[in-house]
């Protein structure tokens, strides 16, 4: 897991697993209280268009086990990979209203995403992992201009970035396309210099400015040869 600085709220799994979030520390803290560590596989169809987004979200070890430990209390006999589904259903349909935190844009043009209906959610080495095929509206062909996406949660609640190695680069699969001939990047956030005051103000009761979140966003960007 990538290190952080503490800094920027309803963050998703708040909306689905509140009483989870009753367990955080109630002292003052800044912005953001959950990290995810996310890769993307960008998938290509036979012609060379973006059809999806493959994306894996692990949730850090203090919350995943505090969503561990709130499934293994949960009333009824089910087994953890039953309620590990419901808590992927949960997050999905929370996800839904809000893009999926994704945010896709190619030529400069905003563009539209399908309901998600494939994922997963698993616990696997002390971490929840949320797996979904997040795919576009419509096959999306290149050509000679970028797509760039941003993955984030609008409040800040959760920091959400790129794999990375222990040199704090990020990791070579943290975004990889699968079909094609294609570079990737991933650009680093540079958020202003107030924001990031902003949200060291923002403490955990307190509800951050919609959209905080795009200003401490990754920006992962793909280039193919047409």
């Amino acid at each position: 897991m990538s290190t952080r600085c503490t800094m920027p709220g309803a963050g998703l799994w708040r909306l689905g697993l509140g009483m989870v979030l009753f367990l955080l520390p109630l002292t003052g803290m800044a912005h953001p209280h959950v990290w995810a560590d996310i890769s993307v596989k960008v998938v290509l169809d036979d012609q060379g268009r973006v059809e999806a987004l493959r994306q894996r979200w692990r949730l850090d070890p203090f919350y995943s086990l505090m969503l561990i430990e709130e499934l293994k209390g949960a009333e009824g006999d089910a087994p953890m990979e039953a309620r590990l589904d419901q808590l992927g259903s949960e997050i999905r349909n929370n996800l839904a209203p809000k893009g999926y935190f994704t945010e896709i844009r190619h030529d400069g043009e905003p563009v539209a995403v399908d309901e998600v209906e494939e994922y997963t959610t698993m616990a696997r080495n002390d971490r929840v992992e949320f797996l979904f095929k997040l795919p576009l509206a419509h096959p999306l062909p290149l050509g000679d201009s970028a797509l760039r996406y941003r993955i984030y949660d609008p409040s800040y609640y959760i920091e959400m970035v790129h794999e990375i190695n222990d040199d704090q680069t990020p990791r070579d699969d943290a975004l990889i396309v699968v079909g094609g001939d294609c570079t990737t990047r991933i650009i680093a956030a540079d958020p202003d210099p107030e924001q990031v005051a902003m949200a060291a103000r923002l403490d955990r009761t307190d509800e951050a400015p919609e959209g905080l979140g795009r200003f401490f966003a990754e920006t992962g960007e793909i280039r193919c040869t047409p």
